[in-house]
């Protein structure tokens, strides 16, 4: 009897170990399942009366016109920060003129889409996933369901709707200010002739950069949006759920942002 009390606790113990190892990938695959089915319902949701227009014209004034500024400034910065490698580099082959090119379609196809999308993650994603994990731990999604209206068509939707078509527009005012930094460090403090530099850059950026920071900026938005919400709308554990709720929704949020642009550039690149 000793011998199989033995061999059933080495059993347990072994059972255990391969649960610890095995919940983190449980976890994930939980974590994305739960996300496509709301991403599901709300498309579902979309399509069906009432519209909320009322809140995405809020969502759409704080995603859109509230994070503009802070795009725009970090679009500014990053553009001078990237002209200034970009000029030491290329001045070991006397190349300087290529800087706003090469600049413009770093900007156009990559810097511009990713950063505005992890900005607004860090500015936007965060508050939707703090907003809406308070709602549901002081049972206010309960409340609102309880009256007869879908939480997920007033709350989740117009938050979804309103980062997917405000990223692009975003994406291309970072993509302006990058411009406007790299101009002032190549031309303003650095004597690079204005005439060549926009040349290059009219020279070096098509139609398909345009449409790669087009079709980037949705799909970042869809998953921002997405996400964030996932993680607030089922938060639980009081005010301490609520804060690694939003953590989690930022970091997976700039994750997935990463992964994503690994694959559409990929796609796109083979068009």
């Amino acid at each position: 009897m000793s011998d199989d009390a033995n061999s059933g606790g080495g059993g347990d113990e072994e059972q255990s170990f391969l649960g610890r190892l095995l919940a983190p990938v449980l976890d994930m695959f939980d974590d994305l399942g739960a996300t496509v089915l709301l991403g599901v319902s709300a498309a579902s949701w979309l399509v069906r009366p009432p519209y909320r227009w009322a809140q995405l014209l809020l969502a759409l004034d704080f995603i859109g016109a509230g994070s503009t500024f802070i795009v725009a400034l970090v679009g500014l910065f990053t553009g001078m920060a990237f002209t200034v490698s970009t000029i030491v580099g290329f001045r070991q082959f006397s190349a300087e003129g290529m800087v706003g090119g090469v600049v413009a379609l770093a900007l156009s196809r990559e810097l511009a889409p990713v950063l505005a999308s992890v900005v607004v993650t860090a500015r936007a994603g965060s508050t939707m996933a703090s907003e809406l994990g308070n709602m549901r731990v002081s049972e206010q999604i309960d409340a609102i369901t309880t009256m007869g209206v879908s939480p997920v068509q007033y709350l989740v939707v117009p938050r979804i709707i309103a980062t997917t078509l405000m990223l692009p527009l975003l994406a291309i005012c970072f993509a302006m200010s990058g411009m406007v930094g790299a101009y002032v460090v190549a031309v303003i403090w650095q004597d690079i002739d204005a005439g060549v530099f926009l040349d290059k850059v009219q020279s070096f950026v098509e139609l398909k950069d345009i449409r790669m920071l087009a079709v980037k900026s949705l799909i970042f938005g869809l998953i921002v949006s997405l996400i964030c919400c996932k993680k607030g709308f089922y938060a639980s554990g009081g005010a301490k759920g609520v804060g690694e709720a939003t953590a989690k929704a930022v970091v997976a949020s700039i994750v997935a942002i990463f992964a994503a642009d690994y694959v559409v550039t990929t796609m796109m690149t083979d068009l």
